[in-house]
């Protein structure tokens, strides 16, 4: 196979998981908290590097395909999104970065989230999809007098949690969430965290990704075309 279409198929490959993360992205622009996905492509191959530093013989094809794009791994952009005030007592806005409401699921797993639009479930402080907000000794909270004083807030890097549907997180490593013991400095009562993903920024970036995928279509048709020329003149010259 022509080496140009192993790197054109990986470009292929890459621009339509750009393509899916953007659209998540795009399609969530209006969710409470929601943080931007991104990913980071590169042509480097860890794992050749190592294999290189340890003098391990590397194959050809191994030197071709270290050349080829690749998505290297991905990232959640972190920053504070706008915050918009509601009036309503049950929305909370985080205002510090890496910071998160922690939750019991229906599965009874503890995940963190920074979509503070609250509900009231029988009593219970709940979210929109009737997961139960927790205290800081992982107990659901009633809607009481004081109760906003009763929601834990935890701090972890963003580096340290996985994606749990769009909007949900569940940590890696447990040690590095710390319980955050006064909350009343790190949250907005009556306000919301809107999402941070820049909308305009995020079209470009997707009819841009959308462009290469095109580009990379195109030129593997004319690698094609041109190998099947080769060929017919290569079998009349016989």
């Amino acid at each position: 196979m022509n080496q140009g279409i192993y790197s054109l198929s990986a470009t292929m490959i890459n621009q339509l998981n750009r393509v899916d993360v953007i659209s998540n992205n795009i399609a969530n622009a209006n969710t409470t908290g929601f943080k931007q996905d991104n990913l980071v492509e590169g042509s480097f191959n860890y794992y050749l590097q190592k294999a290189q530093k340890n003098d391990t013989n590397i194959s050809k094809d191994s030197l071709v395909h270290n050349t080829i794009p690749k998505i290297d791994g991905d990232y959640i952009k972190g920053d504070v999104g706008s915050i918009t005030t509601t009036g309503n007592k049950l929305d909370f806005a985080l205002t510090q970065n890496e910071t998160f409401f922690k939750l019991e699921d229906k599965n009874k797993n503890i995940l963190y989230t920074r979509d503070g639009s609250f509900k009231n479930l029988n009593g219970f402080l709940t979210t929109a999809q009737g997961d139960k907000i927790l205290n800081l000794d992982n107990e659901p909270i009633r809607i009481q007098e004081g109760f906003e004083n009763q929601i834990a807030l935890v701090k972890t890097p963003f580096t340290n949690l996985d994606k749990v549907g769009s909007n949900n997180y569940k940590a890696n490593d447990r040690i590095q969430v710390e319980n955050i013991v006064l909350n009343d400095t790190q949250m907005l009562q009556g306000s919301i965290e809107r999402s941070n993903v820049n909308t305009i920024g995020a079209m470009v970036a997707l009819i841009d990704s959308q462009r290469r995928l095109e580009q990379s279509q195109k030129a593997i048709r004319g690698i094609d075309e041109l190998n099947g020329k080769l060929i017919t003149q290569v079998g009349n010259s016989i």
